[in-house]
């Protein structure tokens, strides 16, 4: 038995860690991101997954969101009910304050520094609609080529839509295996999952929404979440603090 418990850990070592990167502004957090990474975890045995709240995303005011403190704090209590669940600072600005915009290109060249080892293996976690505008990020042909991608389904999306959104250079050379009705595009050096698992109509907006209007948000949010955003009244008015 000892002998087999010893393989067992070998093994693992030897495949090296499987982390994914789950990025976004998660403001806040809801239980829509929560089951999309417990579905990732489960399917590709992440040993970790980062939740990477940013300080200052591209495609978004900093006005416009609920400051970083709040927003980091929010995502830290959603981890604390899982043990693979890590929040990160990657994306915080310093003394959370500055004007760095923060680019998920950076973000996973810091991660794959760290988990450099053989068979460490980074997955980046986005959302059906955000992959769709992939071709706006900054250098997004480089970003397919460093990490796997899993990318959560909505109802009706197809995998032929991610397809079009991936340049033809980078995909893999005709007569790689696999089905046309697959959940998987394989690139030439990473692959693009589709996980079909999770079917959630939460949104963030939509909780911002219902907590301004003096609604509950008893369901929408881990309940850490919803006693944080209670105790600490956000989105209660136009301007956070």
């Amino acid at each position: 038995m000892k002998a087999k418990t010893a393989a067992a850990r070998g093994a693992k070592t030897a495949r090296g860690r499987h982390i994914a990167l789950f990025g976004g502004t998660f403001d806040p957090i809801h239980s829509g991101h929560v089951a999309v990474a417990r579905a990732a975890e489960r399917r590709f045995h992440l040993d970790r997954v980062f939740f990477i709240p940013s300080s200052r995303p591209p495609h978004k005011p900093a006005a416009e969101l609920c400051a970083y403190e709040h927003r980091f704090a929010m995502v830290a209590l959603a981890c604390s009910a899982h043990p693979s669940f890590v929040p990160s600072l990657a994306e915080a600005s310093v003394n959370g304050a500055g004007r760095r915009v923060f680019y998920s290109i950076d973000t996973v060249r810091r991660f794959r520094q760290k988990f450099n080892r053989p068979g460490d293996r980074i997955y980046f976690i986005v959302g059906a609609d955000s992959f769709l505008h992939l071709q706006t990020w900054k250098d997004y042909a480089e970003l397919l080529q460093l990490c796997d991608f899993v990318v959560a389904n909505r109802p009706g999306f197809r995998i032929g839509a991610l397809r079009k959104v991936i340049p033809p250079a980078l995909l893999a050379p005709a007569g790689a295996k696999t089905a046309r009705h697959s959940r998987v595009v394989r690139l030439r050096d990473t692959v693009v999952y589709l996980l079909e698992t999770v079917a959630s109509h939460v949104s963030a907006t939509d909780v911002r929404q219902r907590v301004e209007r003096g609604q509950s948000v008893h369901g929408l949010v881990p309940p850490r979440v919803e006693e944080y955003i209670n105790k600490q009244a956000l989105y209660r008015q136009a301007l956070y603090t």
